[in-house]
């Protein structure tokens, strides 16, 4: 969380002009950013965003870009699940499960929705000192 938080912060230090689209490269590099991010107490989102707003990329590309890599992410995870078998559905009742799948749906657009809102008027140092805080604050109780 602390590395996030510095990330963050030296991130919205950045120009705030968009001065580069995001090319075959930079998308490699930032999705190295998002495999970094597999490291615990790293936030896939922020690594992400900052790494394109360190490239050039304006805060809502970046954001956009960062919510469109998880698509592939979650959709291997639940892939892997299903071949897997670790979900049953033998004792469950169809229903449940519909209505499971559209609430988080919808509340995950919602979420996204006011994420990009929130990162395209606000600034990620806010974000950086949570995070500076709750790592501090772990690394305290442990």
């Amino acid at each position: 969380l602390i590395i996030t938080s510095v990330l963050l912060f030296f991130s919205d230090k950045k120009s705030k002009k968009d001065r580069t689209k995001i090319s075959t490269i930079n998308a490699l590099i930032i999705g190295a950013s998002q495999a970094i991010a597999i490291l615990p107490g790293m936030s896939r989102s922020g690594a992400t965003i900052s790494t394109a707003i360190f490239l050039g990329v304006n805060k809502e590309k970046a954001a956009r870009f960062s919510f469109l890599m998880a698509i592939p992410i979650i959709f291997g995870k639940m892939s892997k699940d299903i071949l897997s078998a670790e979900i049953i559905y033998s004792n469950a009742s169809l229903m449940p499960l519909i209505f499971g799948f559209i609430s988080a749906f919808i509340t995950g657009l919602i979420a996204c929705k006011w994420m990009l809102r929130l990162v395209r008027n606000s600034e990620l140092k806010y974000f950086s000192y949570y995070c500076l805080l709750l790592g501090l604050i772990i690394i305290i109780i442990i």
